[in-house]
Parts: C-alpha cells; sequence; structure tokens
C-alpha cells in the first residue's frame, strides 16, 4: 500500500514495513528517477561527467537491465519520449515485433481453442505467454542506439561501461530480488530461471551478498563495442538464433537483422494552458491519455470533491469510454493506417463522449463491440531531467515479471514473452477482457499494442512533467490520474503519485481500488450505482520529475510502491 511522504527535504529515503521506500529529491542541475537506486546513481554520474538526458537514459536503462531484470532487460523493448529544452518533442518506437515466422493463428489448436499450459512460477497460464514462440525480436538495443545516436553527446562506449561494471563486480542482492529468487529456485519449470540467481558453487545467492552477471557482461561488452550490431549481428545474434532452434522458437537470423527501432511524431494533446506529449502507436497509451485529458477538461474539478464518491464514478465512466475505443481502432500504425486517431484525440469527439456519461449511475461495458488490451504488470518506467531542461521518459518491459522466463546460459538475459500482447484468437472478445479485434491480430514483423505511457507534459513551451509507470493494464490510468492531480488539482508530483488510484479498462467491468484509500461509505455508494468494485495492494510504480518553473528547481519521486526505486539528483 502506498503512503503519504511524511515531509518533504533535499533527499528522503525511509524504510517502511514490507521493504516500502519513498524516495523524493530536489535538485536544480538534474535529477533521474528509477525503479532501482544504483540505476539512478548510474545516470546521475553521467549527468555530472556533461552527458544530457539521452545520455543518462542509455546509461540508465543498460543498467537496470542489471539491477532490475525482471523488466529493464535488453531481451524486451519499448517507448522513449524526448522534449529538449525549447519545447521540441519526439519519440523512439522500439517495441518488439512478431517474427517473420509469426500468424495470426499461431497459438491455436487444431480446433481454434486458445489452450493453457504453466507458466514460469508453476501457475496456469494461456500459452500466448508460454514458452520460445511467446518472444517477440526484442528492440530495446535498437531504441537505445537510435537515441544515442540522435541526440546523444558523450561516447556510445562510455554510457555501457557502467552496466558492464556492476555485472562483472557485482552488487548487493535487494530483498525484493531475492524473494523472486527464492520463488524461482522453488517453483520454476523452467532451468534458466531455477539457476538464474545461484553463485558458482551453485548455492543461491543471499541478501545482501554480491550477485555477479558474468555472462551478461560478455553480452554488454559487445554492445559496447558494436553498438546495435553488437545484438543484432555477431556473435550474441548467433546465440540468440541458436537458443530458438533449440527450444522451439521462430525467431531467425533474419528477424535480427531486419529490426528497426522508428523514430514517430508523438501524440500531442493540451489540457488548460498545457501540452501533453506522449507515445503514438503501437502504444494505446498516448491516444487513450489525450482522450481522457480531453474528457476531464469538460469538468469544473472545483466541483468535485477528491476521492468523492462523484469523483471515482467520473473517472471510472471516462477510463471506460477510453478503453473501448482503444480496443477498437488502436494497433501498429505501419500495420493500421486508419486509426482514427485525430478523431479519438479531437476535443470534439470528447464532448460526444461526455455527453453520454450519467453522473449518477454506471455505464454497461458491451462485450460484443469494443473491449481492452494490455501489457503484463511488469513493466518498468524511469524520468530523466539535466541541467538545460532537456527530458526523457522512458518506458521497457519484457511482458509479464522475467518475461518468458527463457534465455541462453551464454547471454545472461531473460527473454520478453510479448506475443501475448496480441489479441490470440481473431474476432473472439469476451467479458473476461480477452479481445479480438482487428488492429492488433499477430502478422509478421508487426509491433503488438502496448499500454504503456511515457508522458512530458510541458508549460510555457517548456518540459514541466516528467512521468509514466509500469503496471501492465493499469499503466494508463495512473499516468492519467497523476497527469490529472498534477495540473488539473495543482498537487504536487510526489503527492500526486502517493493518492489514492483507481482502475477501470471497461473489459472486465470493474473499478480496480488501491486497497485501505477508499471508505467504506464510498464503495457502498459505488455499488449501489451498479460499480463492481475489486481492491488491490497498489497500482503502478510511479516516477516523475516536476519542474518549479519559478524557483527553477527540478522535484523528482519515486513511487512508495517500487521497492528499490529511488529518486537521485544533483
Amino acid at each position: 500500500m502506498k503512503h503519504l511522504p511524511l515531509f518533504s527535504g533535499i533527499f528522503l529515503l525511509i524504510s517502511l514495513p514490507s521493504t516500502v521506500a519513498i524516495s523524493q529529491t530536489y535538485a536544480r542541475n538534474g535529477i533521474v528517477v528509477s525503479s532501482s537506486k544504483i540505476a539512478s546513481e548510474v545516470g546521475i554520474d553521467i549527468l555530472q561527467k556533461g552527458g544530457n538526458a539521452v545520455d543518462a537514459s542509455v546509461a540508465t536503462a543498460f543498467t537496470l537491465a542489471v539491477t532490475h531484470p525482471a523488466a529493464g532487460n535488453i531481451g524486451g523493448g519499448g517507448f522513449l519520449v524526448f522534449m529538449n529544452s525549447l519545447g521540441i518533442t519526439t519519440t523512439i518506437d522500439f517495441r518488439e515485433k512478431a517474427p517473420l515466422k509469426a500468424s495470426p493463428k499461431m497459438f491455436l489448436d487444431e480446433g481454434g481453442t486458445l489452450t493453457k499450459g504453466k507458466n514460469l512460477s508453476g501457475k496456469e497460464s494461456t500459452v500466448n505467454h508460454i514458452g520460445a514462440k511467446s518472444i517477440g525480436v526484442p528492440g530495446t538495443v535498437a531504441g537505445l542506439y537510435l537515441a544515442h545516436q540522435k541526440y546523444g553527446s558523450l561516447p556510445w562506449a562510455d554510457l555501457v561501461q557502467p552496466a558492464i561494471d556492476i555485472a562483472e563486480n557485482g552488487f548487493p542482492l535487494t530483498w525484493s530480488l531475492l524473494q523472486a529468487a527464492t520463488r524461482f529456485d522453488a517453483n520454476s519449470p523452467i532451468p534458466f530461471l531455477r539457476d538464474y540467481f545461484k553463485k558458482d558453487n551453485g548455492q543461491l545467492t543471499q541478501f545482501e551478498e554480491l550477485w555477479k552477471q558474468p555472462e551478461l557482461a560478455k553480452t554488454l561488452s559487445e554492445i559496447r563495442d558494436h553498438g546495435q550490431d553488437g545484438f543484432y549481428k555477431g556473435v550474441v545474434a548467433a546465440e540468440i538464433v541458436s537458443f530458438m532452434e533449440k527450444n522451439g522458437g521462430i525467431i531467425t537470423k533474419e528477424d535480427l537483422q531486419r529490426y528497426t527501432a522508428v523514430e514517430r511524431k508523438p501524440i500531442k494533446g493540451t489540457y488548460k494552458d498545457y501540452e501533453i506529449y506522449s507515445m503514438p502507436p503501437p502504444s494505446s497509451g498516448g491516444v487513450a491519455l489525450i482522450e481522457m485529458m480531453n474528457l476531464m477538461e469538460l469538468v469544473d474539478l472545483d466541483s468535485i470533491e477528491f476521492n468523492s464518491t462523484a469523483y471515482v464514478h467520473l473517472l471510472a465512466e471516462v477510463m471506460r469510454r477510453a478503453f473501448a475505443d482503444r480496443a477498437e481502432h488502436l494497433g501498429d500504425a505501419d500495420f493500421s493506417k486508419d486509426m482514427s486517431l485525430e478523431k479519438l484525440t479531437s476535443k470534439v469527439f470528447a464532448r460526444k463522449r461526455f455527453d453520454n456519461i450519467d453522473r449518477s449511475i454506471a455505464s454497461i461495458s458491451d462485450s460484443t463491440k469494443f473491449g481492452q488490451i494490455y501489457d503484463g504488470a511488469n513493466t518498468t518506467h524511469f524520468s530523466v531531467m539535466d541541467k538545460n531542461g532537456n527530458a526523457v521518459s522512458l518506458t521497457f518491459t519484457l511482458e509479464q515479471g522475467y518475461g518468458s522466463g527463457m534465455g541462453s546460459d551464454k547471454l545472461g538475459f531473460i527473454f520478453n514473452n510479448e506475443m501475448g500482447d496480441f489479441n490470440p484468437v481473431p474476432g473472439a472478445t469476451t467479458t473476461t477482457g480477452q479481445i479480438g479485434t482487428n488492429p492488433n491480430l499477430i502478422q509478421p514483423e508487426k509491433r503488438m499494442l502496448s499500454s504503456m505511457t511515457p508522458t512530458i507534459v510541458a508549460k510555457n513551451g517548456k518540459p514541466y512533467l516528467v512521468i509514466g509507470s509500469p503496471g501492465g493494464r493499469t499503466i494508463i490510468n495512473t499516468v492519467f490520474q497523476t497527469v490529472l492531480n498534477v495540473i488539473g488539482y495543482d498537487i504536487q508530483v510526489d503527492k500526486a503519485i502517493e493518492a489514492m488510484k483507481i482502475h477501470h479498462s471497461w473489459l472486465p467491468d470493474k473499478i480496480v481500488y488501491e486497497k485501505g484509500l477508499l471508505s467504506p461509505d464510498t464503495r457502498k455508494a459505488l455499488e449501489a450505482m451498479n460499480h463492481s468494485l475489486v481492491s488491490k495492494n497498489s497500482l503502478g510504480e510511479l516516477m516523475g520529475i516536476q519542474m518549479d518553473t519559478k524557483n527553477k528547481i527540478m522535484i523528482g519521486a519515486s513511487d512508495s510502491s517500487s521497492p528499490d526505486g529511488a529518486a537521485i539528483g544533483y
């Protein structure tokens, strides 16, 4: 459960029960906020050496591949939003792709049924998330390399080297990593995961013992020396292909050589005097965020008490509409040319959606029409701002926590299971959230639709708020509420991150709320309005930076739900 910050300070790191930590910082020269204190420190070191926000992002991302393997991993993919100090904004799409041998019905049996099996924790899961066929062509290395080549300033090798050093020399195993190590050692059916956290003597690395990853260090050294080609060609690529051939995967040498990251024009919206920039498709986050902010711009927020019944009901109805539109229209922009993006993000469309909201009763979600598609819950996000006011918002993932759980002993990293983010059964949309609409069906070289929502809000043409979150299907809504808190309710970023969040994704037709942060009376009133409610310990792990434009001070905050997260500034 989240806890509100106890007080503000230059840097605050308080140990709370269940290894919860609140981290916030104030700085003038730069801030990095990530899910790993070590990775944040590496990013700050790059800034102090004269690197810009993109340089720090590259170094932070590669370090997360070492210190946050559940999601920050070179075996996956993601999105980067970059705004320079003049307010000029661009994005880098390095979402994974379907292999050339992929097909719309590749996960169905002869009867057209999506079957189930055991996932990496030994629990039942659908086959599109299991095994080597679930692995999409990774994009992280290509995305980081493209960002550096276009917008970085320091030498590439200098940005990769810190991650190599940490992998070779080891770092103290954190409590959260120990919990994963213990779980996999006892339960995982996948040999790679069972051995992943073990030392050379075969014993499991214990809390605060140095965890070393020599194979990953070698892989990162190839990337350091050869850039993007160090991953998609040469010895690393050869070993990836060999692994796929041995384990039933379908990624080939050609898939790796053909993979490219893409620079795309951001999705742009406005909320009063603010400009909002986020990712375009294949991320659905930017479109849904803009649509929801357009809807909320029509509301007199002064008339709605924060966290009241009316507030929760309105947010749920706004979310319901955005997620329904998302499932009907959105997919990979390179395959689905007509996705009605201008309509979905327009003020006129928002007015039409807003006018059919009943403030007294819940709408009905109809699974025969639209639905919702989502990422796995174990994504990771970090935010960076440098002394010149350049900002990066970057979210990347393996899909589920530790992805497919599969990897080569010679490479040292875990592969994603992102093929599970495609619609698995063409034409089949159900009330449980399975979607079958055409825009996100599997096709060779197509990028699967995503919920990731790295976002930068500008004020007077300059970066003002840098925000993003992991959380699977909840990402869009946690980012949406945090942005609304900051620029709608004028709540400072640290408290905006910690404030109560809800989630509604159209299907399943439920309001998910953070346990202990919604009063019994409010829950009863919402149920009387025909809402179905489900509690969860927390929603998202937001990492944010806000610029105090008056005092020219950056405010960084790491969500207390992130056990190893930290906001570091100088």
